[in-house]
């Protein structure tokens, strides 16, 4: 099968550090290409790939500070890969809002992955191009009243043998907070259940120009460099060892998650989570044996106690079985397969319906 990948430039595919989107995208790209499909990925030219690499800027966007205008460079990486639309039998897009007017232009079907949440601003582009194919990271994430045409959920995935098993946390204790510091991820949520709670916080993730001074009110006047410790953007390897030295990692988020790859690479390191209950948590997390789901901060500072009894192995055990590369590329490849089967069956009734109407004239 030939397949075109479109992601997002605002970081290298995969990303050295925080990036899920591209993350997601570099896994299911080589994956593909390991079991035989041809692949041609449209991403920042730093990228990193088994498939074929096409890109209309060198580095990832975030990296080049003499870009003012990213949406340019957005339309123009949409541009190229919809210009060479009949080479490909799909096109999966990872862009969110920006191929949905170009799918329209072309003969081949376009699969579009959602990975983020829905707005007032741009629930109306969805509702324009509804009939089109999506793909939910979730069963939470989805939005029935928006009456988009979904024809799967596919869980994102990881290389869970890229991630060193913990069977033991470290001591001294401590919880753990990675991803990015922002109010929706509740990185100030996670000081406040730490300080209640008589613990020691280790917190990692990149501080983006938007939430710099949600960092500077919020989080920062707490940062101590004892009680709660703040060690910047996490590599692979960073992460892996901050979440798997810990009793548990918090995952305190103020909205409604799409998926959460953190809760993810935190249990495949064999730590478990301690997550609000919103969103797809509720989906990620099995509650009482992986982890816990908590409406408020007292649960979750409850849940402290309750999870050092948790069997580690199980974390890791309940990625390897649904959460993996294997699990995801199977779950991509059925939906290939579904649109391609699709819409062969519409274009052999369109041809039918002609063959007939020429025997009749």
């Amino acid at each position: 099968m030939r397949i075109a990948q479109i992601a997002p430039l605002w970081e290298r595919v995969p990303p050295p550090a925080y990036g899920g989107i591209e993350l997601v995208v570099g896994l299911l790209t080589d994956e593909l290409v390991r079991r035989g499909h041809e692949v041609t990925l449209f991403a920042s030219g730093d990228s990193i790939s088994l498939a074929k690499l096409v890109s209309v800027h060198p580095r990832a966007l975030r990296l080049d500070s003499t870009v003012k205008d990213c949406s340019i460079y957005e339309m123009l990486n949409l541009a190229s890969a919809y210009e060479r639309a009949d080479k490909f039998d799909i096109i999966h897009a990872h862009t969110g809002l920006g191929a949905l007017s170009y799918a329209h232009l072309v003969k081949t079907p376009t699969v579009h992955t959602l990975h983020g949440i829905f707005t007032p601003d741009n629930e109306k582009m969805f509702k324009f191009a509804k009939d089109q194919p999506y793909v939910s990271i979730s069963h939470t994430q989805r939005e029935p009243r928006l009456g988009l045409n979904y024809i799967a959920t596919v869980y994102n995935g990881i290389d869970v043998s890229s991630y060193e098993f913990h069977a033991q946390p470290k001591d001294p204790p401590y919880l753990a907070f990675l991803g990015r510091i922002s109010p929706e991820k509740g990185a100030h949520l996670a000081i406040e259940i730490a300080k209640k709670a008589g613990w020691r916080l280790k917190m990692a993730g990149k501080v983006d120009v938007v939430d710099v001074e949600y960092f500077e009110k919020e989080i920062k006047p707490h940062i101590d460099s004892q009680q709660i410790e703040y060690l910047g953007e996490a590599n692979h390897a960073q992460k892996n060892a901050l979440m798997g030295g810990a009793v548990a990692t918090l995952f305190p988020i103020t909205w409604r998650e799409p998926f959460g790859l953190v809760m993810i690479e935190s249990m495949a390191s064999g730590t478990p989570v301690i997550a609000m209950k919103m969103g797809a948590t509720v989906e990620v997390i099995e509650h009482g044996k992986t982890g816990y789901l908590c409406d408020n901060i007292q649960e979750c500072i409850s849940a402290i106690d309750q999870v050092t009894q948790l069997d580690r192995h199980t974390c890791r055990q309940h990625i390897e079985d649904y959460f993996s590369t294997r699990q995801m590329t199977d779950g991509y490849e059925a939906v290939y397969q579904q649109i391609l089967t699709e819409r062969f069956a519409q274009n052999g009734h369109l041809r039918s319906l002609v063959g007939l109407a020429n025997n009749l004239t």
